[in-house]
């Protein structure tokens, strides 16, 4: 019963498929078993996305959670746009166990306690936590150590990452990443080169933080010469290492480049990821490449990458921007999967970009009729369309707060001093 229950568990994709499965639990009595309850409370924290809430009841409604159990609750918040209530679940863990019982922090709750720090900039909450990891005896452990190299980072104090590293007997090629990355996000592009030199040994995540650390430092000549001289030194390269090529070309205009190394990557006979595509179809966008922008088109269909959404929500943006809004209305039409918010303001941008007001307007109602809302984004667009249309009434309709409880921002004023133009 116990590993049907849990085959079932691992089938479930929904937050109402786990809201049975919690029902059987319940009626069976294996709620009350720790290891079962466990993997649904993982299910609910990390698997499953929007379900936090439920997962925060569940935790409250079980006597005695073991370390595993507060681990995962505060890994799943670490990881959510809320990630303070890490702290607090922390908070409960330690009353809890001054209280009633002995459940200790172990080195996962320190570890995903200092990432929720990071995630949420907290500086002072992760010196705390700091203090607090090493009354418990992880002065020297490697794992919590790496987190914290990382969280300083994220934080600004790349000082504190380095002390932290260079207290480390052996710190492992995570921490080496980790310290370089710290060194990237503080600027202090000499001291990552340093650092990456130095390691005994590499693996592709250290190059691939190399090029993407010099890509964001991009806007001088010489960092992306960095960024190509990591490139060509790196003897196996992985998709990941392609893909964090091209998107550093992209964001620096260097187009001619960015076709290049796409052919260079079919040329190998490698199969380009999610990320390539849209990143060279964004260059194809910007550069205005509409011959080998229908070139990569072809490639999409015939690896079916046509399933996935960002990938045509990129081909949208690219035949839009090169002025073909027809192809760019077939696409919209012939996607497989469900069409997100992005699709749809990609087109209507497009539209409203060609003058072709109307349309706009009726492929909002479009979007609405699919269930979907219109965003501050999406509204940019529909107003710019009504401006250069003369459609004053819907222009009015769409800025209007109480119809789309969208709180007007620089952008959408400007579009309507345009209008009454």
């Amino acid at each position: 019963m116990n590993q049907l229950c849990l085959y079932l568990l691992n089938q479930c994709k929904t937050l109402r498929t786990v809201d049975h499965i919690h029902a059987c639990l319940l009626k069976t009595g294996l709620f009350s078993d720790p290891f079962i309850f466990g993997k649904l409370l993982h299910h609910c924290s990390v698997t499953i996305s929007d379900s936090l809430d439920y997962a925060t009841r569940l935790f409250l409604h079980y006597p005695n959670p073991d370390v595993f159990m507060y681990n995962t609750l505060i890994r799943g918040f670490s990881e959510s746009p809320r990630p303070q209530n890490s702290i607090t679940t922390f908070i409960e863990m330690r009353r809890e166990s001054s209280l009633f019982s002995s459940v200790a922090p172990d080195s996962f709750t320190f570890a995903f306690l200092l990432k929720a720090a990071a995630n949420y900039g907290s500086l002072m909450t992760g010196m705390q936590l700091h203090c607090q990891a090493l009354l418990h005896g992880f002065d020297g452990h490697l794992f919590v150590g790496t987190n914290l190299i990382s969280m300083y980072g994220e934080c600004g104090r790349v000082d504190f990452s380095m002390k932290v590293f260079d207290e480390m007997l052996e710190p492992n090629v995570v921490a080496w990443n980790a310290a370089v990355t710290a060194c990237f996000r503080g600027g202090e592009l000499e001291k990552s080169e340093r650092l990456f030199e130095s390691m005994p040994f590499k693996d592709s995540t250290s190059w691939n933080l190399m090029l993407a650390g010099y890509a964001k430092a991009g806007e001088m000549e010489m960092e992306m010469e960095m960024v190509r001289k990591v490139f060509s030194e790196m003897e196996v390269k992985d998709d990941v290492l392609w893909s964090s090529m091209i998107t550093a070309l992209t964001q620096n205009g260097c187009f001619d480049e960015v076709f290049s190394v796409f052919m260079d990557l079919q040329r190998l006979g490698l199969r380009p990821n999610e990320v390539s595509l849209t990143g060279v179809l964004s260059a194809c966008a910007q550069a205005g490449a509409f011959e080998f922008g229908r070139v990569v088109h072809r490639f999409v269909e015939k690896s079916r990458f046509s399933w996935i959404i960002s990938v045509n929500n990129t081909l949208i943006d690219m035949y839009s921007k090169c002025g073909n809004v027809a192809m760019a209305r077939l696409v919209l039409e012939m996607m497989p999967a469900m069409k997100n918010i992005v699709s749809w303001t990609s087109m209507i941008a497009g539209l409203a970009m060609h003058g072709h007001g109307d349309e706009a307007i009726q492929l909002l109602h479009e979007m609405e009729e699919s269930g979907i809302k219109p965003d501050r984004i999406t509204s940019v667009p529909v107003l710019y369309a009504c401006s250069h249309a003369g459609l004053i009434e819907q222009g009015q309709e769409c800025f209007m707060k109480n119809v789309y409880n969208i709180e007007p921002a620089i952008e959408h004023y400007g579009c309507m001093v345009d209008l009454y133009g």
